[in-house]
């Protein structure tokens, strides 16, 4: 059992599957972070029905990708993110004085600095090289603080969910989308692509850091497939 967030879950899975002997062991969280974004996708985010889930034994198999990048291998509860939202997250960790603003405030400084990168993104058999602003890759509906991502992603369908956003929008349509994330709706604007895939490779031009379950961890190329009923959890 873990008492924590998803960097916490992220750290003990990652034990459980470096195991040698294999045994996959079931998992508790209750839930003490500022996303909780699996537990948010269960209805598990208070901690009291977190415990009576734990004690009732009961037990879901979740999928889990794993992340290959520069001879490391990691594995991912939540997201893959890299671009825009990378960015937003290196910049936070400069303003950490400014408490829980510092998001809004790093957002708003890298939409209007607009930088794009020139990549190769391979999902299952279809080749993309263009211009991206930002993709990310969601294993959960939930990242952040209950922001719906990847509106329609399932913790056991064997698939994870990208959602890329053209290299080519405006800093204006940025500020309108954005905070469309919240309700999920994002999908439907014309710059974002909505894939739903069993593998995908990530090359773009230049090393870049990712974000992995909210922590900026790893760096490009990358190749990632998912992992179905990789690991139970008690809910």
């Amino acid at each position: 059992m873990l008492v924590g967030g998803d960097g916490t879950f992220h750290e003990v899975v990652n034990g459980v599957l470096n195991r040698i002997d294999g045994k996959v062991i079931p998992i508790g969280v209750i839930p003490a972070g500022s996303g909780n974004s699996v537990l948010h996708d269960l209805g598990l985010t208070d901690p009291i029905q977190a415990a009576k889930a734990i004690a009732a034994g009961d037990t879901r198999s979740i999928d889990v990708a794993q992340i290959k990048m520069n001879q490391v291998v990691r594995y991912s509860i939540n997201l893959i993110g890299w671009g825009l939202v990378t960015d937003v997250g290196k910049r936070s960790e400069t303003l950490r004085w400014l408490g829980p603003r510092r998001y809004t405030i790093s957002s708003i400084i890298e939409i209007f600095l607009r930088k794009s990168r020139r990549a190769r993104l391979v999902v299952d058999q279809e080749t993309i090289y263009k211009q991206f602003t930002f993709i990310v890759a969601c294993n959960s509906v939930h990242i952040g603080k209950g922001m719906k991502m990847a509106p329609s992603a399932d913790l056991s369908d064997g698939l994870i969910d990208l959602i890329v956003v053209d290299g080519n929008i405006t800093r204006k349509r940025l500020f309108s989308v954005l905070p469309k994330l919240f309700d999920g709706t994002h999908i439907d604007e014309p710059e974002v692509t909505y894939y739903q895939a069993s593998s995908f490779s990530l090359h773009p031009e230049t090393k870049d850091t990712l974000n992995i379950d909210g922590e900026l961890v790893g760096t490009t190329p990358v190749d990632v497939r998912v992992l179905k009923h990789a690991i139970k959890i008690f809910a």
